[in-house]
């Protein structure tokens, strides 16, 4: 049999533990919210950058290489530029001009997303591992039976969306390099236009793997999501076994 000193000595041990469980539910749940959202809109930002590139693909892909003759620098180059990637991510090709600003201001943001995402998907690894480990000592406290698939598919949903940070990195820097390594003055995509067209296959293939970086954030914003009310639960059940702790320890 158990007696009430025991009792009342695991209660003191799992005090602390379930304070700490305690904060974590809260205080994670209401950053995850920002992480359930966050993702989505750097998705939608990648998406109008991708559909920017495969409309400037599309025209190269069958236009006719135009008349460079212009009497202004600034003059756009009515057989390089697009409608749409105008409109979406103003990106203009002009006469005088080399790579359109706009084209190295999108390398920027890709190479600064991928450095931010392999940062997230770095530090959200070593902290679902430590929280792998720290978990196991809830193993042991039957009151939380119920709620230990909760903590620990949290656990596995932010995991996930860490690895999927991790590639995301990995398919930005990529594209960002394919983008980069292009010559952009119009001299030069005139000639390729007027040759084997090489450059609008080389922006359909960095606008592919935008598209599933873009995918990615999505789906990991959706795993953040889904540990919305499994923290609820979780937080709920933790707190009661609490108060139930604190009050068998007083008497």
């Amino acid at each position: 049999m158990t007696s009430d000193s025991q009792v009342a000595s695991k209660d003191v041990e799992e005090g602390p533990l379930l304070k700490t469980m305690m904060n974590l539910a809260q205080f994670h749940r209401d950053h995850e919210r920002f992480y359930a959202t966050a993702p989505r809109e750097a998705a939608l930002r990648l998406q109008r950058q991708g559909r920017a590139l495969q409309s400037l693909a599309d025209r190269w892909s069958d236009v006719e290489v135009g008349d460079a003759a212009a009497l202004s620098p600034f003059e756009g180059a009515e057989d390089l530029n697009d409608p749409a990637a105008l409109q979406l991510e103003g990106v203009l090709f002009m006469e005088g001009e080399a790579r359109p600003a706009e084209l190295t201001g999108m390398i920027r943001d890709l190479r600064t997303r991928a450095d931010d995402c392999r940062s997230t998907g770095e530090w959200l690894t070593n902290a679902m591992q430590a929280s792998w480990q720290a978990v196991r000592a809830l193993l042991d406290i039957d009151e939380l039976a119920d709620v230990l698939g909760e903590r620990h598919r949290i656990i596995a949903n932010d995991w996930l969306a860490a690895s999927m940070n991790t590639l995301v990195a990995e398919l930005l820097d990529r594209a960002a390099d394919m983008i980069d390594r292009i010559d952009f003055t119009p001299a030069a995509v005139r000639a390729d236009l007027a040759g084997e067209r090489v450059l609008p296959r080389r922006l359909y293939s960095a606008a592919e793997l935008m598209a599933r970086a873009a995918d990615l954030l999505s789906e990991s914003a959706g795993l953040v999501h889904d540990n919305e009310r499994r923290w609820r639960v979780f937080h709920r059940c933790v707190s009661e076994v609490a108060d139930s702790t604190t009050t068998s320890s007083r008497h």
